[in-house]
């Protein structure tokens, strides 16, 4: 299938970019770089009712969180909580660069958002991203109350490498016993370090996102090689995915991760996980953020606002 219209335009502009190979340029201005294209993308964010910024206590030192409330919220009826991972390879971008998005899912699903900005590679390797992603969720479930969250309506999600982080941590909730979640929003998530499969090879190069690029966000993230196979890094590897709260899990037809969704998607429904599976024809990988560029952000952030809501029981 053809790209669609808007997706071609970002494209060819992208395309007719000159840069030296992402190894071999600086990293604050591969990062600078990342910052810039996805907010060229974007309109400006929803209103919503309060948004503060804050930092909690984490293992690779205080991890900085964004709340959101959404606007006409009874301050005597606790909100569900939805905790949001920003894409990033492990390495760029942050909760500024997905600040639309959480912005959207405050207003659209009625709930608060939890804004999670994870250390980044290579200052701070695998395991760290996980291990802050984990750290927000507890926090988050032994502070719902004081930020007039309910406990047990808590969802995770997230884009890309944050799409990884938002399953990573719900597979380890269920194998330590909580917090208990409701749901999980897996948007092109990395799901897997093999970058051999068809749809890496298909898309290697030209839409924006490229194997060249995953392959150095894999090279910044992790130690040695034995780590790519580690489930904290590859939830597709899990053994027993059974009893994982229910996903949703969005994918875009002309992206090197594309095998990475719909294998874990495929699996998650194999074990009896309710799951489900968009994937978005004629899109590239980052149309989650695009709001100013692809008519189908609003689409896919409406379609992800609904399946919350359900989840949540506010539905109707």
């Amino acid at each position: 299938m053809a790209l669609h219209p808007q997706v071609q335009v970002v494209v060819d502009e992208f395309n007719a970019i000159e840069a030296p190979p992402i190894a071999e340029r600086p990293l604050a201005e591969v990062r600078e770089g990342f910052h810039d294209f996805v907010m060229s993308l974007q309109a400006p964010g929803e209103a919503v009712g309060r948004v503060e910024d804050r930092d909690i206590p984490g293992p690779n030192g205080p991890i900085r969180i964004r709340l959101y409330w959404p606007e006409g919220a009874d301050p005597a009826k606790p909100l569900p909580v939805y905790v949001n991972y920003h894409g990033s390879g492990y390495v760029v971008l942050s909760i500024d660069t997905h600040d639309n998005v959480c912005r959207a899912i405050c207003k659209g699903a009625g709930c608060i958002v939890v804004g999670v900005n994870y250390c980044k590679a290579p200052e701070n390797k695998f395991p760290g991203p996980s291990e802050d992603a984990w750290a927000s969720l507890v926090w988050t479930a032994e502070n719902a109350a004081g930020i007039g969250g309910d406990p047990a309506r808590i969802a995770v999600g997230g884009d890309s490498a944050g799409g990884c982080l938002a399953a990573v941590t719900a597979q380890r909730a269920k194998r330590e016993g909580g917090p208990a979640l409701v749901f999980q929003l897996l948007v092109y998530p990395v799901t897997d370090t093999d970058e051999t499969r068809e749809s890496y090879r298909t898309f290697a190069d030209g839409y924006v996102l490229n194997a060249e690029a995953m392959a150095w966000f894999f090279d910044c993230y992790f130690n040695d090689e034995s780590e790519r196979a580690d489930v904290r890094a590859a939830p597709l590897r899990a053994d027993d995915l059974g009893g994982l709260p229910p996903a949703m899990v969005m994918t875009a037809s002309h992206d090197p991760l594309l095998d990475d969704g719909r294998l874990y998607a495929e699996k998650l429904r194999a074990a009896g996980v309710p799951t489900d599976w968009r994937n978005y024809e004629g899109h590239i990988h980052g149309f989650w953020t695009a709001t100013g560029s692809f008519d189908v952000a609003a689409e896919a952030h409406a379609t992800a606002c609904a399946a919350l809501r359900q989840a949540f029981g506010t539905a109707g």
